[in-house]
């Protein structure tokens, strides 16, 4: 294997495990479907088993528990921004 495709597959494997981007991506999807939620119940309402059910379980979260991933997002917006 050429260097070229060594260095390319420490970059991929880097960005697949990388925990802070992975957190980074969940508050966003609990923000997402809380917002969605809140705009058009109906649609989460309704689909609260299987894959789509992971959606309604991400705007629960975020209802619920508002305050904490408040805490959360700006916890990481500071993180990026200042520490990366």
């Amino acid at each position: 294997m050429s260097p070229f495709h060594e260095c390319v597959l420490v970059q991929l494997n880097s960005a697949i495990f990388n925990f802070q981007s992975l957190l980074t991506v969940v508050l966003l999807m609990i923000c997402t479907c809380a917002y969605l939620r809140a705009i058009a119940p109906s649609v989460m309402d309704r689909n609260k088993t299987g894959l789509l059910g992971t959606f309604w379980k991400f705007a629960r979260i975020g209802e619920r528990k508002s305050p904490y991933v408040a805490f959360c997002c700006v916890a990481m917006a500071f993180s990026i921004l200042f520490l990366s």
